[in-house]
């Protein structure tokens, strides 16, 4: 395979990751508070859920998120041969 192709291949997998996880950050930052009233009946630790995933939920998630993205982005730098130690 040439470097160009690896490259584009390289770039469509890190931009197709990219876009899934922003699309999880969406939901935990927007659709949940957009339909907190909704959200009301159900219930976590005691808490109403809008109030857990604000206060502690969405949190949770976007650590979730940024641990998820370095440990995948270090196997996609090494399965392309790209990370610091190639």
């Amino acid at each position: 395979m040439q470097a160009g192709e690896r490259h584009r291949r390289y770039w469509r997998s890190n931009l197709r990751m990219t876009g899934v996880l922003l699309a999880i950050w969406f939901v935990a930052t927007f659709v949940v508070s957009w339909f907190a009233r909704e959200l009301q009946t159900l219930t976590v630790l005691g808490f109403p859920f809008p109030f857990f995933m604000a206060a502690q939920g969405a949190l949770l998630i976007y650590l979730l998120l940024v641990a998820f993205y370095a440990w995948r982005m270090g196997k996609l730098d090494e399965e392309y041969g790209v990370g610091e130690d190639a």
